[in-house]
């Protein structure tokens, strides 16, 4: 594999452990303790942290890379076995 694949391959993991992180650890004003602006929404986030959630981000893409790269290296899972209709040879 190329290592402009394996970049490429990388940022979609990556863009996609964002979202699976970025509800973890975030806390309202209310959870906090802490007073709400006025006209701020009631689900507005307190002391929200970037840098974490990059950190997180990149820890959680890292690994489904891993395996998704352990899985390239060693063909534990190929597309004839995801093949439920049958129609492929393999």
């Amino acid at each position: 594999m190329r290592w402009t694949s394996i970049l490429a391959i990388y940022a979609l993991f990556w863009s996609l452990a964002v979202f699976l992180v970025l509800p973890f650890g975030v806390r309202t004003h209310e959870e906090a303790g802490a007073e709400r602006i006025p006209g701020q929404a009631d689900s507005a986030p307190h002391g929200y942290r970037f840098g974490r959630l990059v950190i997180r981000a990149t820890i959680v893409g890292a690994v489904l890379f891993g395996l998704y790269y352990a899985n390239y290296v060693n063909g534990w899972i190929t597309p004839a076995d995801m093949d439920y209709s049958g129609t492929m040879k393999g």
